[in-house]
């Protein structure tokens, strides 16, 4: 299943800028279909990966068998992504002593030791008019 979300209302479309691009997140390694799966898309390394105070960020939350989230309208350059399998849809990632109790992805697929991964870690470009991240979800319980 795929979900088409424009970046116009996220703020991550600058007046004049281009060129525009598309780019599909593919979701994968999901342990079920509980829930609902959240997507931080930022350019931004300061807010990265929660995208609280980014308000150019997309953030988005679509049902958990949606494997495919579509960006639309995209200005050429630099993101990271951070996905969180939120099972139970408490809007939260559920954590027991610091540990996701919850699955987690980011973009490029880096290590994850003690806690989430820099920005630079996961950041790729976006360069031409279509471009895929594959996010492997993981789960530590």
């Amino acid at each position: 299943m795929l979900v088409t979300i424009g970046a116009l209302g996220s703020g991550l479309l600058a007046v004049g800028a281009a060129p525009i691009a598309t780019l599909d997140v593919d979701v994968d390694h999901l342990r079920n279909a509980k829930g609902l799966i959240r997507v931080c898309l930022t350019a931004d390394p300061d807010n990265f990966p929660a995208c609280v105070d980014d308000g150019d960020a997309a953030t988005r939350s679509v049902a958990a068998n949606v494997r495919t989230i579509r960006f639309a309208g995209l200005p050429h350059g630099r993101y990271a992504i951070a996905v969180i399998h939120d099972e139970n849809g408490n809007a939260k990632l559920d954590t027991f002593a610091g540990i996701p109790r919850e699955g987690f992805g980011f973009s490029r697929n880096p290590a994850v030791t003690f806690g989430p991964p820099r920005f630079t870690a996961a950041q790729f470009d976006i360069a031409s008019d279509t471009d895929t991240q594959p996010v492997r979800m993981r789960y530590i319980f």
